[in-house]
């Protein structure tokens, strides 16, 4: 206790900043890496006209609410303010739209990854690139905003993503970690910068719009892990603790994204590791040992480790929001019931491991998780349902299982290009994210699902921001140490892991309900054809 208090008081503490789907989480780590003190903000995107979207102000707000609370953890536990730190980053969720004028003011709406109006530019530009170039990358968003007239185009200065947008406000820097600048634009792995022929050809494309603007003038400049991002400013300090406690001076470390933070959380930045997200969306990345054999029409993505390594991802929108919902509604009921608030952790956890208890296909029971629409499995919007039929064996043990499963349906779908048609070999795959807040019940089903051994680290829990923590730390401490090597030397070299092997009942169990789910997404597509 000692030692970390002086550490903080001493200005050597390092923070790591991660905006999710549904919460805002900071976490402070001491010299050995290790998670000291935690604050975090809970927020939800808004559907306005159409647009998945957060506000400038929820974004700013909810960043000074999330170190706030991390301020207050560390006064709470080590009785010192919180006022030097040594190295800052930020991470968030991937790809999405915030462009700006040349006055730094926002040109529309932030246009988030989870929205799927980009259908058209996508499919054209992965052609044009022969590359896979999904509706949820910045570039789709951008060019989609082209092919549709929209008058703001022509005054773009400079886009980029959600973590992009806050390093820049609190450094004054237009930089992105490769990992994050992965999911806006294709990078060239040989020189890891963006690809400088796609570059020319989407040049080219909008030559006749004669845009004040090259594609290249308006994208930040990649960094990989470890360079410099420059420090936190007078301005920044004060934007991030308005109580005015915080010094400017701090290092900041490239920004990145989410499945980057991931990698790290999970040491999974080496060739043949992988690991798997799964929270609001899942998704699924393996560092390749060598390029896919064709684009699969943008249903895996190509994206890059923190140090700019090649890795295929699958991804899915929707994972644990429908659950949410459920178990909401299950708080409902028996707090009509009982007349009293139930403890929602454990309600969850009772919930949760009642799926151990379930028939191995969830007795024919068949629910959809669409909240938004789901690229992988070609559908533009969501709309959540829970069918069955007359004979299915209708329990709560059942029904649980079932919503779990359904959760991991739509990256089946995308993991299973990567197993069976490019026969892509991992050696270890990781699981992190809320998904596994339960180990048992996480790591089996995920486990049964992609018909691998999963594993969970005892900091699974921590998850992204503490992975964007430890990048800060290698800005200050790799010396130019390779990142995949320093991690497992550094980071997990004494790492307790529990890892799971499917039961070949549980593979065959997810195999019999991933038949009825796929063919179910008729019905699915129907319910959007037909129900607003």
């Amino acid at each position: 206790m000692e030692s970390i208090k002086d550490l903080i008081t001493s200005g050597g503490a390092i923070v790591g900043i991660e905006f999710g789907s549904t919460r805002i989480k900071a976490v402070l780590i001491d010299s050995d890496n290790a998670p000291q003190a935690m604050g975090s903000h809970t927020w939800e995107n808004s559907l306005v006209d159409g647009i998945w979207t957060y506000s400038e102000e929820e974004i700013i707000s909810g960043l000074q609410s999330a170190y706030a609370d991390l301020k207050r953890d560390v006064k709470e536990k080590f009785g010192v303010p919180l006022k030097k730190i040594r190295a800052l980053g930020f991470s968030a969720m991937m790809h999405g739209y915030l462009a700006f004028d040349g006055k730094g003011s926002l040109l529309v709406p932030f246009r988030t990854w989870r929205n799927t109006i980009t259908g058209e530019a996508s499919e054209k530009l992965s052609s044009l690139f022969g590359y896979p170039i999904p509706e949820r990358w910045s570039i789709s968003h951008l060019y989609q905003a082209i092919l549709n007239g929209e008058e703001h185009v022509k005054d773009v200065a400079f886009f980029t993503t959600l973590a992009g947008f806050i390093h820049w406000k609190l450094s004054g820097k237009k930089v992105l970690g490769v990992g994050d600048a992965s999911g806006m634009f294709p990078i060239d792995t040989s020189t890891k910068d963006y690809n400088k022929e796609f570059i020319e050809k989407f040049d080219s494309l909008v030559a006749d719009k004669k845009y004040p603007w090259k594609l290249c003038q308006i994208l930040p400049k990649v960094l990989l892990a470890g360079e410099d991002a420059g420090v936190l400013t007078e301005e920044g300090a004060k934007i991030l603790d308005p109580a005015g406690d915080l010094e400017a001076g701090a290092r900041m470390a490239p920004p990145e994204g989410d499945a980057g933070t991931g990698m790290v959380a999970t040491n999974s930045v080496a060739k043949r590791t992988g690991n798997v997200s799964a929270g609001t969306s899942v998704f699924a990345m393996v560092v390749l040992e060598k390029d896919l054999s064709k684009a699969y029409n943008g249903l895996i993505d190509l994206v890059t480790t923190p140090d700019g390594a090649l890795v295929a991802m699958a991804h899915a929108n929707n994972c644990m929001g429908e659950f949410d919902h459920w178990v909401s509604l299950f708080d409902e009921v028996i707090s009509a019931v009982t007349g009293s608030q139930v403890d929602k952790r454990k309600l969850y956890s009772t919930l949760l491991n009642s799926a151990l208890k379930g028939d191995k296909d969830c007795g024919g029971l068949l629910p959809f998780n669409y909240l938004s629409g789901e690229s992988i499995t070609a559908l533009s919007e969501g709309r959540p349902l829970f069918v069955r039929s007359q004979h299915a064996s209708f329990t709560m043990a059942n029904f649980i299982r079932a919503q779990l499963f359904t959760a991991l349906g739509a990256l089946r779908t995308g993991m299973d290009i990567l197993f069976d048609k490019e026969n892509v070999k991992i050696d270890t795959l990781t699981g992190h994210g809320g998904f596994f807040k339960d180990a048992e019940i996480g790591l089996s089903v995920m486990s049964a699902a992609l018909h691998t051994p999963v594993s969970a680290l005892e900091t699974a829990g921590e998850g992204g921001p503490w992975g964007m923590a430890v990048l800060a730390s290698y800005l200050v401490n790799g010396n130019g140490e390779g990142l995949d090597s320093w991690l497992e030397k550094n980071v997990f070299a004494s790492s307790k892991k529990t890892t799971v092997e499917p039961k070949p009942e549980d593979v065959e169990g997810f195999n019999k309900f991933f038949a009825r789910y796929t063919r179910g997404l008729a019905i699915e597509k129907s319910a959007i054809e037909n129900i607003e």
